[in-house]
């Protein structure tokens, strides 16, 4: 499937939705957003928008667009970049060319005095102010999506030892981006996966992305399989109606339509 990208219109939309939300829900950061949004795509199975919205927003969505136009072109915004993740992250394209970097998340690039503003013009909480580092917002929605929707993120039972330690090994490579420095599982990280040099953050987010994509192909193989439906057999034509009308089946409920 050939990479798709959000428009600068699309964007901008984006953008101007997560404010608006901001305002009735600070957590709600266009950066914050993306990684949630992102988790979501990357998950073992593709959920309606009604289904994720309230978790994601809470009633901030409902608070902040109470015009029925504005709802709608609100939610044009978010599905328009969550249908942008899911090509992003489509399954298809990642097996055909494992080595691509396909995902492209929506990184803000922190200073002091950006963390400083959005602390004071926007009331973001200050215990927030330690992930404004690159890509640490956005990893930070990831995980928030993860602990929303837990259930499905949870390896089925059967999952093999080998299979269990990749897929934490893969979400570590996102956790990366939260860990404070001289956190002891960043150390041990950089020691094992980086023994030639100093990973940037920029590396860092990349890993981090190369994570992701792997993990949605992950699930493909462990996503939790529905329960068999169990069917009852139906009775002999002749035999008397389940129902318990004192009918033979076929003159109660094995009349023909």
């Amino acid at each position: 499937m050939p990479l798709i990208d959000s428009s600068d219109a699309d964007l901008d939309a984006f953008d101007r939705v997560c404010q608006r939300l901001g305002g009735f829900n600070d957590r709600v950061l266009p950066e914050w957003a993306d990684g949630y949004l992102t988790a979501l795509a990357a998950g073992p199975r593709q959920m309606a928008f009604e289904e994720w919205l309230p978790r994601f927003a809470g009633d901030a969505f409902e608070r902040a667009f109470a015009d029925p136009e504005d709802a709608a072109q609100a939610r044009q915004a978010l599905e328009s970049r969550m249908r942008v993740l899911a090509n992003h992250l489509d399954p298809e394209a990642l097996l055909d060319q494992p080595e691509a970097l396909r995902l492209q998340p929506l990184l803000a690039q922190w200073d002091d005095e950006s963390r400083e503003a959005v602390v004071r013009e926007q009331g973001a909480p200050a215990e927030l102010v330690a992930q404004f580092v690159t890509g640490g917002l956005w990893a930070t929605g990831f995980f928030d999506a993860l602990a929303d929707f837990e259930p499905d993120w949870t390896p089925p039972p059967d999952t093999d030892d080998d299979e269990r330690t990749l897929f934490e090994d893969l979400l570590l490579q996102v956790e990366i981006l939260v860990l404070p420095e001289g956190h002891e599982d960043l150390k041990r990280h950089l020691e094992e996966a980086w023994k030639d040099r100093l990973p940037t953050r920029e590396d860092l987010v990349d890993e981090a992305c190369f994570a992701v994509q792997d993990l949605r192909v992950w699930w493909l193989d462990h996503a939790p399989r529905p329960a068999p439906r169990r069917v009852e057999a139906a009775p002999g034509r002749n035999e008397p109606c389940p129902c318990g009308s004192g009918l033979k089946y076929k003159k109660c409920h094995g009349k023909a339509g």
